[in-house]
């Protein structure tokens, strides 16, 4: 068979997906009627102007969103075609399967390195017996063992603002999650520390599924393999980022990705 005649690859399928999603903090709706997949092993970046409901978005594909008091939320959120919002759901086990990685570095500064990797697994009521190996995996994982096999009792608070992003990602993945959310990861890190963190969300991709808020369309481009844009609380376009980035269909995305507006 002649590679023109070859059937095109199979779509690969959605690990997660947002159907009708609404999100509101009492009077402020801040999605409306959001449908999209989370495509399984790929990367997805959600970008847009401040405001526009990005956070608020993968907030709600872990169920954090309603932890805000006065947050309601409307629609579903499928993880492997099952509901996450269903009533015999437990939001813990949503939040071990679906991890979250914040904008800002939160590591617990005066708890040692090994320790706050491991600290995830114990507030969940989970002692591991194979510590040393779930510290080490983690850290590898994250890229950091090389860096701190040696300085595993060392406080998170002095290390740098990049080795403290990437220990955090390493108590997410300590957990073994199917999901990965990351709200702004870069936002406070120096270009070096930036790169790094994007050259771990490449590689991690091959065992995870990843979402990515970012404000920067650059790195929309260069980590992702699917975008989102949204404005005003909606989807105004999805689909293949390279396709997103250099033919978009909608005007408005492409005023935003010029910086026309935004």
């Amino acid at each position: 068979m002649s590679r023109s005649s070859a059937p095109p690859p199979k779509p690969r399928p959605a690990k997660m997906e947002a159907v009708a999603l609404g999100a509101a903090f009492r009077e402020a709706v801040a999605l409306k009627r959001v449908t999209m997949p989370v495509v399984e092993n790929r990367v997805t970046a959600v970008i847009g102007p401040s405001g526009c409901g990005k956070s608020t978005f993968i907030r709600c594909l872990n169920r954090m969103h309603e932890v805000v008091p006065g947050a309601t939320r409307t629609g579903e959120v499928l993880l492997d075609g099952e509901s996450i919002y269903g009533p015999e759901v437990d939001p813990v086990s949503v939040r071990r399967r679906v991890g979250m990685v914040f904008q800002k570095p939160n590591p617990f500064p005066d708890m040692s390195v090994r320790d706050n990797v491991l600290s995830g697994l114990r507030l969940n009521g989970i002692r591991p017996a194979n510590a040393d190996s779930v510290v080490e995996a983690a850290l590898s994982q994250a890229a950091l063992w090389s860096e701190m096999k040696d300085g595993l009792g060392r406080t998170a608070g002095g290390l740098s603002g990049g080795q403290q992003q990437r220990l955090c990602i390493a108590r997410c993945l300590a957990l073994e999650p199917e999901v990965i959310l990351m709200d702004e990861p870069c936002s406070s890190l120096d270009p070096i520390a930036t790169a790094r963190i994007e050259e771990l969300i490449h590689e991690l991709s091959d065992r995870y599924t990843i979402v990515i808020v970012t404000h920067s369309m650059q790195q929309a481009a260069r980590v992702s393999d699917y975008t989102a844009f949204f404005y005003l609380g909606e989807v105004v376009e999805y689909g293949l980022a390279d396709v997103l980035f250099t033919r978009p269909e909608d005007p408005r995305t492409e005023e935003y990705i010029t910086g026309r507006f935004g």
